[in-house]
């Protein structure tokens, strides 16, 4: 796994904190690896999820440490969805 995966799980896991996530969120860092987002909590894997957020790992590091929105991301192509946007846009709520 690599260091880039390894932080952001960890990164990941302090926004989440305790609280549960309802269905299944994938985000995909080129080049990196995936993390798995669910109601186990956050951890690296590259399982099916309800949906996929992709991005490079400057931009996914720029949404964990707030100088970037993800809706901002996502509308000038930064971050790509494919899926249920709806849980997306949950999952924005609490990265934000």
């Amino acid at each position: 796994m690599s260091d880039v995966i390894t932080k952001a799980v960890e990164a990941l896991s302090d926004k989440i904190g305790g609280d549960s996530f309802d269905g299944s969120a994938k985000f995909v860092i080129d080049g990196e690896g995936a993390i798995m987002i669910d109601s186990d909590g956050v951890r690296a894997s590259d399982d099916d999820a309800d949906v996929t957020l992709t991005a490079d790992a400057d931009t996914f590091q720029s949404i964990l440490e707030g100088e970037l929105n993800p809706t901002a991301a996502f509308m000038t192509g930064k971050l790509t969805v494919d899926g249920d946007m709806g849980l997306a846009m949950k999952l924005s709520g609490v990265l934000g």
